[in-house]
């Protein structure tokens, strides 16, 4: 290390008296030094303080700088070395080489500001204010056939992209041209994989999203696909993962997604859509992911299902319901709830048979499974009151549903359940519905959801929680006053900040259970007339009539 020490000490004077040759010849030693020991010869080169005449050395009209940039890049390998470089101020002129058009300084340069800024976001922040996007994506474009350079953009593009301040920069210009330019001249799996992971953060911005599709990046994905669907090599079924995920990435933008599907007539939404058979799960799930997608309006919905989409689906939940793949049973739910939105759909996917076929996964232990299932349902049976009643009277399915109620380590479940319950005694109106809840143990569960924090869970619920009184209060009374429902009530009617609907419903209810001797005690051992009374000159005009003819029954009944 002595003859580092020198080295530097040369390198000190040599700068000062600009002797190019020299300057040369010492740099050259100081990076043979960083490749026999980086480390140490790292911490030689911190102590000597020689990072500040790197500064002159960095012009753009050196010919030292692509020596100089390189030895950056090299200490800067170094974690403790990194703060050092930024304090020196390295980072302005390393940012101005960039516009340089020797290769080798372009090289080192981007190894040099990728090292320094490397798992630093507040670093890399700083170069993305200083305008190193356009800057990189230029380059690329320049020199997409130089091999080294175009990876340490890929690198630097991979690495900015990371944070969120980049995606305006990066949509602003021509990358998505450029990575889907450079992706179909890739034969390698290794340099698609590098471009792979800068389009993953990339897409999932939506401008970009649409750019990338405008690009030509789906059919690039779709030829991954193709080559790579029968094969057995792990490279290969990574790439077929990574393409098809991006692919379905791509869909969750709303521009990207409906220029795709193109009115159903779209290329890329049949050769989707031909996923949804294969033998392979991955694409299975793509396939399942990417209907999921395009349900997202109900004009998408409406053609799918008129188009038969809802069959396929169906055939391929029905190969995995026995020790079935859980993403692919996840996935295909999460597209038959989405066709279900709209309501012309609904009598149709039922004629289909898709409550039939949902209804084999109730056995399913996988909350995510659970909660699809349960969304899928409650969608088929909105407005559809001879489905609500069918499945209402299931007394399998209701003491699911009642079990699912008490699933507190999965509040989506719980709550998706406690929303079906109510769903199916609104929609039915059936007193054979009411029954098998009440008998069930489902009262009780309504009457907690209507203490949730959403409103309108608290709606439903009350809303069934009247049905059941108005249609089979002697079944129900014993559960209802076991659950306190009329103390919550009065809490309900009592809170400033429960919203009209909720006071409105809750002095429904209120009127409904004075036909039970019980209740009607409860009612009135609490201070309910003074509660209404005041609620008679709510700013909601409903409200305040709700509260005159409820303060009415109850001076009647008391």
């Amino acid at each position: 290390m002595d003859s580092l020490c020198e080295t530097l000490q040369k390198l000190k004077l040599t700068a000062a008296e600009g002797g190019v040759d020299n300057l040369e010849r010492d740099l050259d030693g100081l990076l043979k030094a960083l490749a026999h020991s980086n480390a140490e010869a790292s911490e030689k080169i911190q102590e000597s303080g020689i990072l500040k005449v790197f500064l002159d050395l960095l012009a753009p009209q050196s010919s030292c700088a692509p020596k100089v940039a390189n030895i950056i890049a090299e200490i800067a390998k170094n974690e403790f070395m990194r703060s050092p470089c930024v304090d020196a101020g390295l980072i302005p002129p390393l940012v101005q080489l960039l516009h340089c058009k020797d290769q080798e300084i372009l090289l080192q340069t981007g190894r040099a500001l990728g090292n320094i800024c490397y798992d630093s976001h507040i670093l890399q922040a700083q170069l993305i204010g200083m305008g190193v996007i356009p800057t990189l994506v230029k380059l690329l474009g320049i020199h997409s056939q130089n091999a080294a350079l175009t990876e340490m953009c890929l690198v630097a593009f991979g690495n900015l992209a990371e944070l969120e301040s980049s995606k305006e920069q990066f949509a602003s210009t021509n990358i998505a041209e450029e990575l889907a330019s450079l992706f179909r001249k890739q034969a390698e799996h290794e340099k698609k994989e590098m471009i792979f992971e800068v389009l993953a953060p990339l897409a999932e911005n939506d401008t970009i999203k649409l750019q990338l599709v405008d690009a030509g990046l789906v059919e690039c994905l779709l030829d991954v696909v193709r080559q790579t669907v029968d094969s057995n090599k792990d490279e290969d079924i990574a790439e077929l993962k990574t393409a098809s995920d991006l692919m379905v990435l791509l869909l969750l933008g709303d521009e990207s997604m409906q220029k795709l599907f193109d009115g159903g007539k779209g290329s890329v939404f049949q050769q989707v859509l031909s996923w949804v058979p294969s033998h392979n799960h991955q694409l299975q799930l793509a396939g399942a992911l990417a209907i999921a997608n395009f349900a997202r309006n109900d004009g998408n919905c409406i053609h799918m299902v008129d188009a038969g989409i809802v069959q396929l689906l169906l055939d391929l939940l029905d190969r995995h319901v026995e020790d079935g793949n859980v993403t692919v049973q996840h996935a295909a739910l999460s597209a038959l709830r989405n066709l279900a939105i709209p309501v012309v759909n609904k009598s149709k996917m039922l004629s289909a048979g898709v409550s039939d076929e949902v209804l084999k996964f109730l056995k399913s232990e996988m909350p995510p499974v659970q909660f699809k299932l349960l969304g899928t349902l409650r969608m088929l049976i909105d407005t559809q009151a001879d489905a609500a009643d069918q499945l209402g009277k299931n007394a399998k399915l209701v003491g699911r549903l009642v079990e699912w109620c008490e699933a507190k380590d999965h509040a989506g479940v719980m709550g998706e359940s406690n929303r079906l319950l109510s769903a199916l005694i609104r929609h039915s109106k059936s007193k054979d519905v009411i029954r098998t809840i009440i008998h069930a143990g489902g009262v009780k569960h309504l009457v907690t959801m209507a203490t949730s924090e959403h409103v309108i869970m608290q709606n439903e619920a009350l809303v069934a929680l009247g049905l059941i009184a108005a249609l089979d209060l002697g079944s129900a009374e014993k559960e209802l006053e076991g659950a306190s429902l009329v103390p919550i009530l009065h809490r309900l009617l009592s809170d400033d900040l429960s919203a009209p609907e909720i006071k409105y419903n809750s002095m429904i209810l209120i009127c409904a259970v004075m036909g039970s001797e019980p209740l009607h005690k409860e009612v009135q051992g609490l201070t309910f007339l003074d509660v209404i009374s005041k609620l008679r000159s709510h700013e909601n005009k409903t409200v305040a009539h709700q509260a005159s003819l409820t303060e009415q029954r109850l001076t009647v009944q008391s």
